[in-house]
């Protein structure tokens, strides 16, 4: 982008390290959300009645968000948080682990983030790291569930019972997971293969090797990618 870094991460950045006795691994990272329309710059498809056609624009940074900081404060965005903090509702994450990875995660279980935890809270504190990959790929469906929720982020594809979805964006403030792709660009791209474009909650243990190495490799980058329904009329 020019040059220019802001900050010190693309996607984030997370300490962990052992908690008593039991060695568990927590972690917390920064996001950084651009708008970025790719197709529309490099002009793949013209005259698409269909395509963004934005500007680059910083969306959103977590470092002046005091929502992110904190689980407590984050309540006032997402307060049925406290329906998934349970071992029940949390074991219903595996069924939808293992659809996302054979196929598309399950948008009725909105509060699971598929192979890589819980969506819920709305914040960058991660209490169950098992790496930077699946950190990162967490803190991305974390920050596009926070934005439906504040409205930033809409629905773009079709949903069942709203007449809007067809043809144009509408206010959806329950993430539609199935809607999203995820490509990793930093600190190795993914650019081949069937595991290069994933949908949210897929594992990442097949094509997430050696994306992971000291100093260079601790911040990841993501390109988002998002299905749109639209009427050409």
């Amino acid at each position: 982008m020019g040059g220019l870094q802001m900050g010190r991460s693309v996607v984030g950045y997370g300490v962990h390290g052992d908690k008593g006795e039991g060695h568990t691994q927590s972690s917390f990272y920064q996001v950084h959300w651009y708008v970025y329309p790719v197709i529309y710059w490099l002009e793949l498809l013209t005259d698409f009645v269909c395509l963004e056609k934005q500007s680059f624009d910083v969306g959103w940074i977590t470092e002046l968000d005091p929502l992110w900081n904190a689980d407590e404060l984050s309540f006032i965005l997402n307060p049925e948080a406290v329906l998934f903090g349970n071992p029940l509702a949390q074991a219903a994450c595996a069924a939808d682990c293992a659809t996302t990875s054979a196929g598309f995660s399950l948008d009725s279980l909105f509060w699971c983030g598929g192979c890589q935890g819980s969506i819920y809270p709305f914040t960058g504190n991660n209490a169950a790291h098992n790496g930077g990959v699946q950190s990162s790929l967490l803190m991305v469906q974390r920050m596009m569930a926070k934005l439906h929720r504040e409205l930033l982020l809409f629905g773009t594809s079709y949903q069942r019972g709203v007449s809007l979805s067809l043809c144009e964006k509408y206010p959806l403030p329950i993430i539609k997971k199935s809607q999203y792709k995820t490509q990793m660009t930093y600190p190795r791209p993914t650019t081949r293969g069937p595991m290069a474009c994933n949908p949210l909650g897929r594992t990442e243990v097949i094509w997430g090797s050696g994306r992971e190495f000291p100093y260079k490799g601790e911040d990841f980058g993501y390109l988002i990618w998002r299905k749109r329904n639209c009427c050409a009329i």
